[in-house]
């Protein structure tokens, strides 16, 4: 009971929950979950740009369309390699609420809340990523996670420094 209601607090306040793995049931999950947070870090940090004058943010907004085009390119090419069929993406429900909350903000009110989201969003791409590179039942896409997880860990350390 006490596990639960600290991650019901953490959950209420906004914070991401420790990246506890759990890779999704199947390869297409996967993919699926892969593609879609790539679309929304794609889809917030062209909504920033739009709006944004701190170069930090700026700077961090157009490197997540760099890497997170280059992420999409790779998980559609391990999912090639094992034939596992790629729908096009779709943002997750919070996600979409996520990008909703977005266009609401501007000024530095966007920014803050660019980056606020943008914490919560890669911890869970984290634990998305290395938990398939972890458990994954696809060797193709087990070493796509493994390949993307640093990167995402990477932008992780850059977040915490703004």
């Amino acid at each position: 009971m006490k596990a639960v209601s600290i991650a019901m607090m953490a959950a209420v306040a906004g914070f991401a929950a420790p990246a506890v793995a759990q890779a999704p049931a199947t390869p297409a999950g996967y993919v699926a979950a892969a593609g879609a947070g790539d679309l929304y870090e794609r889809q917030s940090s062209q909504l920033v740009l739009q709006t944004t004058a701190d170069p930090k943010v700026r700077s961090f907004a157009q490197m997540m369309l760099t890497d997170h085009a280059k992420s999409t390119a790779q998980v559609k090419a391990a999912a090639a390699r094992a034939k596992v069929p790629v729908a096009p993406p779709k943002l997750m429900p919070d996600q979409s609420k996520m990008i909703a909350d977005l266009r609401a903000q501007s000024g530095t009110a966007r920014d803050a809340a660019y980056v606020a989201q943008q914490k919560t969003a890669h911890q869970k791409a984290l634990a998305l990523h290395r938990g398939y590179a972890d458990a994954g039942t696809s060797a193709p896409l087990k070493a796509a996670a493994a390949g993307i997880a640093p990167v995402v860990q990477h932008h992780i350390e850059m977040l915490n420094a703004m």
